[in-house]
């Protein structure tokens, strides 16, 4: 990992480069997503098989890009008791978490009489993507697809990439069947964005897209915002732990390689700490987890290019410095955890406590685990079931409430110089 120190030479001018990387505005990532959106959006299916075959190795016609319900009920047979169990505890505490924060219809009266309010619906054909790559994200058709049933979709597609024989892993076609998927498709990166976004023969347009993906889907939602919704730009995991002297070492240690393990990359891990002690144990505990942990070389390549153990003059230092990185998972493990906590502001989510670490919000704790990544906390937030609804105002006047509005209007029409706007106004308080 690298390390950083305040008592470096130009620690300043390093922290400054730590904490300007960012992931979402690659050049040569956006030129190469372009072309496969065009291609995508230009030929449709003939485009996405031929993806597929160049990226997943799967040679498929076009009537095999959707998943059978042969296949859903051989998948199901096929996964274990133990990945059931699993499979349903998470759906419950997502489901849980998701129906508390479920936004309402309501109305009222202004202070004109007129009745005004709000509705949500849910958004009739939502798209979520679910990555696959070195390893089947299970967890994250439960985080995604079980928000889109809570908040009534009537149509929930999820694309995912296939392995060289055409096969998706039978446990996340169980969660995606389990947790609600009304359709599912062997498409990967940016090219099912694509799919999903403008439509091709065999899959046909969503209104919103959700989900995780490396820096091609992330970019590919990116640039195709507008012409479809899409729910934020959540990329490669990231993990900061802020810690003081009282941390365990073995445990900072654990949470920092379990994150960097994922396989792209680009993962991004900090320890920020004012302990010159914590920050040299964690150093060596690393050293010692990792010998044991099967994915060494994804985590090795992470950690060199995005791993940061950094050590601050005092916890006040960290506390600004994590609201500067914004990161997607902040575990706070120092004194008095919920007192530092309550000055974080930017975090996509806060983990409390040596027995909070971030795997519990991947896996089971019940907020959805889809969150923002590369700074983006600091203007979004992460992924809730009311981005499955639409929003829609609803205005209703009568007469009397008409007429009291009437002299508002004719101020606010002189003014713009839009006398048709006041007129559309004035005709109906006029004697019918």
């Amino acid at each position: 990992m690298n390390v950083l120190r305040h008592s470096d030479k130009a620690f300043a001018e390093k922290l400054r480069a730590v904490t300007t990387q960012n992931n979402l505005f690659d050049p040569a990532v956006e030129e190469r997503t372009r072309a496969i959106l065009r291609d995508v959006c230009t030929r449709g299916d003939a485009a996405l098989l031929e993806l597929t075959e160049r990226h997943d190795g799967a040679r498929l016609r076009e009537d095999q890009q959707a998943v059978s319900k042969a296949e859903l009920s051989a998948a199901s047979a096929r996964v274990d008791q133990g990945m059931r169990a699993a499979v349903e505890t998470t759906r419950k505490n997502v489901e849980f978490f998701s129906r508390k924060s479920l936004r309402k219809n309501w109305s009222g009266k202004n202070a004109q009489g007129a009745r005004v309010g709000e509705r949500f619906d849910p958004f009739q054909r939502v798209g979520i993507y679910i990555p696959g790559g070195t390893a089947p994200l299970v967890s994250t058709v439960l985080m995604t697809v079980t928000l889109a049933r809570v908040a009534g979709c009537p149509e929930i597609v999820v694309c995912t990439p296939c392995g060289r024989d055409g096969g998706v892993h039978p446990a996340l076609l169980y969660a995606a069947h389990t947790a609600g998927a009304t359709e599912i498709y062997r498409a990967g990166g940016a090219q099912a964005i694509a799919a999903m976004a403008c439509g091709t023969t065999t899959i046909r347009q969503v209104q919103k897209v959700f989900g995780p993906g490396n820096a091609y889907v992330v970019a590919a939602k990116r640039l195709l915002f507008g012409r479809v919704a899409v729910d934020l730009l959540p990329g490669p995991s990231e993990v900061l732990v802020l810690a003081d002297g009282t941390a365990r070492a073995e445990f900072v240690a654990a949470d920092l390689l379990a994150q960097a393990e994922h396989g792209s990359g680009r993962e991004r891990v900090w320890l920020v700490t004012p302990s010159g002690s914590l920050l040299r144990d964690v150093e060596r505990e690393i050293e010692r987890q990792l010998a044991k942990l099967s994915r060494r070389e994804f985590i090795v390549r992470a950690l060199g290019n995005n791993g940061w153990l950094i050590q601050v003059r005092t916890l006040e230092q960290g506390i600004e410095l994590v609201n500067r990185l914004a990161p997607e998972h902040c575990q706070v493990m120092t004194r008095h955890a919920a007192n530092a906590a309550e000055r974080i502001v930017t975090a996509g989510a806060i983990f409390l406590g040596p027995y909070s670490p971030t795997v519990l919000g991947d896996y089971v704790a019940g907020p959805s685990h889809v969150l923002p990544t590369s700074g983006a906390g600091a203007s979004f937030a992460g992924l809730t079931v009311d981005q499955f609804q639409r929003r829609t105002s609803v205005v209703e006047y009568n007469r009397t409430a008409l007429k009291k509005s009437l002299e508002t209007v004719r101020s606010f029409a002189k003014v713009e110089g839009l006398d048709a706007h006041g007129r559309s106004a004035e005709v109906r308080g006029e004697p019918g």
